[in-house]
């Protein structure tokens, strides 16, 4: 994996919806074959992950606070 920035768009952008698995088909392969490539990308998008799996474990309660 290297830093990759100029083979194609940066992702950043769409990793939360990408992590929610809420993309096209097409645009959802594109960010995992970016994410293979893109050491940035790929950091970030195990800090989405994490904070997703944070999210998950509120409730209703904790959000009203």
């Amino acid at each position: 994996m290297t830093a990759d920035r100029g083979d194609g768009p940066h992702v950043r952008q769409l990793l939360g919806a990408y992590v929610l698995d809420a993309l096209e088909a097409d645009e959802s392969g594109e960010v995992a074959r970016h994410l293979q490539r893109c050491e940035a990308c790929a950091a970030a998008y195990v800090k989405v992950v994490e904070a997703v799996s944070l999210l998950a474990l509120l409730n209703v309660e904790d959000l009203l606070e």
